[in-house]
């Protein structure tokens, strides 16, 4: 079939997303090759992403396997799930052991000195034939579901009764046990934009480590990310490694050491 793009944004979590859209492409294909990557994400060498990319299609179109890219750490990330490695058993691709939780400190630490443990990105290689074999047997009523939406076109009753639960624990780790998930270490400058450390670590910086989007005016500030590229104006002054976000009106301020609480702070 010829290359198609297709967006989800729903409530239902990754696993019904990512199931109705192999759905929908095995009817066009049933033979397709599908990538699956996160929308809030950046590439910033297109040129290896497309080799990576091209190596793991080449890989799951001849077996009946998952991809998955890990991404080389370069720091001990507390916000990034890790995949552990075993040796590489085709060209770069290795066997993945096992898919680790977000770490603390000191166990990010043991993983970047391990040399085993890649950050994993959430971008996925498989064949339509795989997945949908895979979903059917560790999430048969997220299959049943979809089957019943390929035959009825009925989106908008069935969809939002679907399990919600991620790809992660829906098939990918269940299908590593199996030993059926592989992953290729990749270094081309990944970044999750959903993580403020890597948002920082992409943008431009100041002379004070200061990095800024949006019309951003900072005084005696320090080591601060700033994104407000829809206020008209934002002056700071005198902070020192914190996170200031504007957006729909809604302002957050934190350390960026307390990042990985944000969501708690949003809760509230």
């Amino acid at each position: 079939m010829p290359n198609t793009l297709i967006s989800l944004n729903s409530n239902c979590n990754t696993a019904p997303c990512i199931a109705w859209a192999c759905w929908s492409i095995k009817q066009a294909d049933a033979t397709a090759n599908v990538v699956v990557t996160p929308a809030d994400a950046v590439v910033m060498n297109s040129e290896e992403f497309r080799r990576v990319i091209t190596n793991a299609l080449a890989f799951t179109a001849k077996k009946n396997a998952i991809v998955t890219i890990g991404i080389k750490p370069s720091r001990p990330e507390t916000g990034y799930g890790y995949v552990e490695t075993s040796a590489a058993v085709d060209n770069e691709i290795c066997v993945v052991n096992a898919f680790k939780e977000k770490p603390d400190h000191d166990t990010a630490e043991k993983y970047l000195q391990a040399g085993n443990y890649l950050w994993n990105a959430g971008i996925f290689v498989w064949n339509i034939e795989t997945i949908t074999k895979c979903i059917t047997k560790y999430k048969p009523n997220i299959a049943a579901d979809m089957e019943i939406i390929a035959t009825t076109g009925d989106v908008a009753n069935i969809f939002p009764q679907c399990e919600k639960i991620s790809i992660d624990f829906a098939v990918m780790e269940p299908a590593a046990a199996d030993g059926l998930v592989y992953t290729h270490p990749a270094d081309f400058g990944w970044s999750d934009l959903g993580n403020w450390a890597s948002l920082h670590d992409k943008l431009q910086k100041d002379e004070h480590n200061n990095g800024a989007v949006g019309n951003i005016k900072l005084y005696e500030c320090n080591n601060c990310v700033v994104h407000a590229e829809d206020a008209k104006k934002v002056v700071l002054q005198g902070l020192d490694g914190y996170i200031f976000s504007e957006k729909n009106g809604q302002i957050l301020l934190c350390k960026r050491s307390e990042e990985q609480r944000i969501r708690e702070f949003s809760a509230e």
